[in-house]
């Protein structure tokens, strides 16, 4: 009598399988023990480790992963909130500034020691100067012409920018603060309301300070402070 052969072995589809379970979550609901059966592969070395053992793993790595980024946001917060403090004492000093003079000073000031910005210059229209009794102080200066077309060229038709600052366009836009011996970096402003009033200059010696990825926005809040404030005391002197 001759033997029949054997059916070929039948092999479960393992996407089949992964469905079969998502829809009967319940299936090892008393089988236990074969949840400690199961090997999976390791997820830091060669072979395999218990079911159980993953997902303590897993576990484990997301609650790192969720502490490490409320460490990111809690740090973000700090800095943020001592961000505000800086720029809240710079606004109260430009407020408490007694005329364009002193504003510059107090601006050079508050710069320097909140926010590590060495040197600075205000160039305003003459316009904002001509009444004055003396001629403005740095790092207050007139604008001309050739400081307007070279600020105009770093600006590139945008409203702010950070840049690189050549020694040669330091000492011609920063003539009161020595220039380095390579180029630094500064972010660039220009001032208006309603009409051009001039540019806010800030530098550094240091290349990487301002990078050209780094947003403006605070540069922009201070070029309107300042541009506020400039028109109060014109309107002061001519009271």
């Amino acid at each position: 009598m001759t033997r029949a052969a054997p059916e070929p072995r039948k092999t479960l589809d393992p996407d089949r399988v992964a469905e079969w379970l998502a829809r009967h979550p319940d299936f090892f609901v008393g089988r236990e023990g074969l949840l400690q059966q199961l090997k999976v592969p390791h997820p830091e070395a060669q072979g395999t480790t218990s079911l159980l053992e993953r997902l303590v793993h897993d576990l484990r790595r997301r609650a790192e992963q969720a502490e490490w980024r409320l460490e990111q946001l809690l740090e973000s917060a700090r800095h943020n909130e001592a961000q505000f403090r800086r720029t809240r004492e710079l606004v109260l000093a430009l407020l408490e500034a007694e005329d364009a003079d002193a504003l510059g000073q107090a601006l050079a000031t508050q710069m320097a020691e909140r926010f590590q910005v060495p040197a600075l210059a205000l160039w305003c229209p003459a316009s904002l100067t001509d009444q004055e009794p003396l001629p403005p102080q740095p790092p207050r200066h007139v604008l001309d012409d050739h400081a307007g077309v070279r600020l105009a060229a770093l600006l590139d038709g945008r409203s702010s920018r950070c840049t690189r600052l050549t020694p040669t366009d330091w000492a011609r836009l920063l003539p009161h603060a020595t220039p380095p011996r390579q180029a630094g970096s500064c972010a660039l402003a220009r001032l208006s309301m309603g009409e051009p009033m001039g540019y806010l200059l800030l530098a550094s010696p240091d290349p990487d300070h301002f990078r050209a990825s780094m947003d403006t926005l605070f540069t922009e809040y201070l070029g309107d402070v300042l541009a506020r404030l400039l028109l109060r005391h014109l309107a002061a002197r001519h009271g």
